[in-house]
């Protein structure tokens, strides 16, 4: 074994400075890598999005007004229904006047969204068009101004 304890005259002496070359090459390809990934990734499908506006309901005398309780129980303009197939039988008796009412749903915040979700069913079995949901207005409740 051998070992130099200082310059000899035949062996080129020691570079004691540190080589940034390769590094800075790392970089730029890791900074071209970058370059050419972001685009791609935040590359999204263009769609214009519909504004929110807040329209107040014009009530007419035609329009038809469902409500459905918390217990899931249907109401036609204020008079109980018995069964699915009553509302179904209003609806299309509804479908076919000129001009063709709009059918706002009243829902209780406590009726599941099943009770809900068969009402707009036999709304659409029965060919209504326009199909609208009330609910109160916002005041300020939990932060929203």
């Amino acid at each position: 074994m051998s070992m130099s304890v200082g310059p000899s005259s035949d062996e080129p002496s020691v570079m004691s400075s540190i080589n940034t070359t390769p590094l800075v090459d790392v970089m730029l390809v890791l900074l071209i890598i970058f370059l050419i990934t972001i685009p791609v990734i935040t590359k999204t499908v263009k769609v214009d999005l519909p504004k929110a506006v807040n329209i107040p309901t014009q009530t007419k005398p035609d329009n038809i007004t469902i409500a459905v309780d918390k217990e899931g129980n249907v109401y036609w303009n204020s008079k109980a229904l018995p069964s699915r197939d009553a509302l179904l039988a209003y609806v299309r008796e509804a479908a076919v006047r000129k001009p063709q009412p709009e059918i706002h749903i009243r829902g209780d915040k406590e009726t599941r969204y099943e009770a809900i979700g068969r009402v707009m069913y036999a709304i659409q079995r029965g060919g209504i068009q326009k199909v609208g949901f009330l609910t109160e207005p916002d005041h300020g409740v939990r932060g929203y101004r």
